[in-house]
């Protein structure tokens, strides 16, 4: 069932100036089929973060701290429902940070309004990690939130249904799984290359960030993604 359910619909990957920094953004987009206070909900309720993403502990209003199980923690610096969330990402000793827009949406056939664009950047400054940068570019950072977003379309499509985590763990070592992976890291390598990254550079970084995610040889994910 997870195949049915795409991650970012557009990627994209900036380099740019953030709070005074030179920094690399992460920019993910998809419309979700749902109004815009329904999905404001799903990325801000702590008791239906889970279903689809991580557990989530704090205070979440502007200026409070959170907290997600197992992964980053950080600060909520904007917060104006249901159009704006911005946060830092605090995790390993480094922060970045994540900007979310929401936008109603249009759909096919649809009435104004039964349609949400989620936008998300995750803007890291450059010179931190930079050595995990120079492996891995793009496709590690925009991977995670492909999948966290299938996560989401998955639970926006079901009526708000709970994903089984180990369910999902299992699906992400199928064929299936694996090719979703390399598509996602092939879609950022593009992203980085329309930026004017090195074409073998940026999928390079992308065949490792696929070994990486499926377990595969480097060479193994460079040969499947190509094919």
């Amino acid at each position: 069932m997870f195949g049915q359910v795409i991650g970012a619909e557009i990627r994209g990957f900036e380099e740019r100036e953030h709070e005074g920094q030179a920094a690399r953004a992460v920019i993910a987009e998809r419309i979700y089929p749902t109004d815009i206070d329904d999905l404001w909900d799903a990325i801000t309720n702590p008791e239906r973060l889970p279903r689809w993403f991580l557990r989530a502990h704090g205070q979440f209003s502007e200026g409070g701290r959170y907290q997600l199980e197992g992964n980053a923690g950080g600060t909520i610096t904007k917060c104006a429902p249901p159009r704006v969330l911005e946060l830092t990402w605090e995790f390993g000793g480094a922060t970045s940070w994540v900007l979310l827009r929401l936008t109603p949406e249009v759909a096919e056939g649809e009435r104004e309004g039964a349609a949400t664009r989620l936008v998300l950047e995750h803007v890291a400054p450059v010179g931190v990690a930079e050595e995990h940068w120079e492996s891995f570019g793009p496709s590690a950072v925009g991977t995670g939130w492909d999948l966290a977003l299938m996560g989401l379309g998955h639970h926006i499509a079901s009526g708000g249904a709970a994903i089984d985590p180990q369910e999902g763990q299992a699906w992400s070592l199928t064929p299936e799984g694996k090719a979703f992976v390399r598509t996602s890291t092939q879609g950022w390598a593009e992203a980085h290359i329309a930026a004017g990254a090195d074409a073998d550079v940026a999928r390079g970084m992308a065949a490792r960030t696929a070994a990486f995610y499926t377990g595969e040889s480097v060479e193994e994910s460079g040969k499947k993604g190509a094919d």
